[in-house]
């Protein structure tokens, strides 16, 4: 690559775009059936509201809006995921650039953020309302920056609409922008574009959008908090000292987990030259350094006052996402020659975007030869033909969103409701034959229906419990002879 080359930076957009098309490519290839965010999605587009239980809206708006024009498809989910890690990374892009000179550093600030494997590889995997808070991020971030570099009305505008998505994508995101403010703050030379007027569009913008999640919010606090503060939370019976202990151990790791990939890469491509770039610092760097200690200190807060237990390594997604472009920041401040480096990190990340699709394929179609199956292996849409074979369902209930998810996708035209989720309850009453179907133990276990759907049917439609069936359905990539195994019965069947 020469050096003019290099210079325009268009050409990391347009590897990053087809790069994303060949994930989509990937998932399509992959497998029909949909893993647990993504059934999620498909499940919860039946309808739009302000609030949707523990994770903010953001996503499940976007993602219905979507819906209204395409359909329910995984076509539709895959393409809307990579869009977006798309417009993030290019957002991001923007930001090196607006804040390196070298232009070999931008790229590889940008494209370092697929040596994160929680945003190269989970992101793709599964993750939705993660990735949300990655595009948000990036939002903030670039309009953060620019209004300290550039102010603008617009660098403000852009800042409040990446602070108001990120509250509706994760309500751990308001910690960024407090970090950002008081990182700004603390720097003598930046704190005037804080006093700037022009701030209170920041604010002002992401009230309005998040407005309808807000009211939301303050009656159903409840609901939206207790599952997540059950998962930070889960110390058991654990002493006050043993659950801080736990709680920072965990973080501890979870930073472990996000950064050591993106630090072993940068070491083996920089060498002995980023020993001394870590020593070197420049304006910027001691930006993004306070506002990461500021972002760990606001962690570690509700770990000791708040009973956090457990930190898990995607929650750190809103802040040391920022990590290749710190490292190449320190890499400028101490003028370290990049061309060799350069052909070193292409040739790392040539392994990475062909190895990241090639797993996330492998770890399904390999089952044909392993027997370990995974959920995408699971024929929901087989077991579906089958049973719509028999009868053709006016509404069902599913065990599980997980289920519920999967049979929406591939009979869109009818009310899927889950034992779960009680957030969505239609009216049944008129609607015959009703589908229950659920998930069998694969290793021997009851083929009853389970005991929360007969009380589903009892208090919601005064029916008693049906007869139980099971039915056996090829896995995708099965091996010999294996099979899937799901539990049904028919409330009113005709015939």
């Amino acid at each position: 690559m020469t050096e003019s080359n290099r210079r325009d930076i268009s050409w990391i957009f347009v590897l990053l775009a087809a790069y994303f098309v060949l994930q989509v490519g990937v998932r399509l290839a992959t497998s029909h059936s949909l893993d647990l965010d993504e059934a999620e999605q498909a499940f919860r587009s039946q309808w739009l509201a302000a609030g949707y239980g523990p994770q903010p809206p953001f996503y499940n708006w976007l993602q219905y809006t979507v819906f209204q024009f395409s359909g329910v498809s995984l076509t539709a989910l895959s393409v809307v995921k990579n869009l977006l890690l798309f417009s993030s990374y290019v957002l991001y892009g923007l930001t090196a650039r607006l804040i390196l000179r070298d232009k070999a550093l931008v790229a590889i600030a940008t494209l370092g953020l697929l040596t994160i494997p929680q945003m190269a590889f989970e992101m793709q995997r599964d993750l939705t309302h993660t990735v949300a808070v990655f595009f948000s991020a990036s939002i903030f971030f670039y309009g953060f920056i620019r209004s300290l570099k550039q102010p603008s009305l617009a660098s403000y505008l852009i800042s409040g609409i990446g602070i108001g998505f990120g509250l509706l994508a994760k309500y751990n995101f308001a910690i960024l922008p407090a970090a950002a403010l008081i990182a700004a703050l603390s720097d003598a030379r930046l704190r005037p574009r804080i006093f700037d007027w022009r701030l209170v569009l920041t604010p002002a913008v992401a009230l309005v959008i998040t407005l309808p999640h807000l009211f939301w919010l303050k009656d159903n606090l409840d609901f939206a908090t207790a599952r997540t503060l059950e998962k930070m939370t889960a110390s058991g019976d654990a002493s006050y000292l043993t659950q801080v202990a736990m709680g920072v151990s965990s973080l501890v790791v979870a930073t472990i987990s996000f950064a050591a990939l993106t630090v072993a890469v940068f070491a083996i491509v920089f060498g002995k030259s980023l020993r001394r770039a870590l020593g070197s610092r420049s304006e910027w760097t001691r930006l993004l350094e306070r506002m990461m200690l500021v972002f760990l200190a606001g962690i570690l807060l509700l770990i000791v006052f708040g009973g956090a237990a457990g930190i898990k390594d995607r929650w750190l997604v809103p802040m040391l996402f920022i990590l290749p472009l710190y490292f190449c920041l320190k890499i400028e401040a101490a003028g370290v020659t990049t061309d060799r480096a350069f052909r070193r990190f292409i040739s790392i990340l040539t392994v990475i975007m062909i190895g990241v699709p090639a797993v996330l394929y492998g770890s399904v179609a390999t089952a044909r030869f392993t027997g370990h199956y995974e959920r995408l292996n699971r024929p929901y849409a087989g077991m579906l033909d089958i049973l719509r074979k028999q009868a053709e369902p006016a509404a069902i209930l599913a065990g599980d969103s997980l289920l519920a998810g999967n049979l929406r996708q591939d009979i869109p035209g009818v009310p899927v409701l889950s034992v779960d989720y009680p957030g969505f309850n239609p009216d049944l009453s008129s609607r015959r034959p009703l589908l229950l179907v659920w998930l069998l133990p694969q290793k021997g276990g009851s083929e009853a229906l389970p005991p929360d759907m007969a009380e589903w049917l009892q208090a919601n439609l005064g029916v008693a419990a049906p007869q139980a069936s099971a039915i056996d359905v090829p896995y995708f990539y099965r091996r010999g002879d294996d099979s899937y195994r799901f539990g049904y019965a028919w409330v009113n069947q005709p015939g």
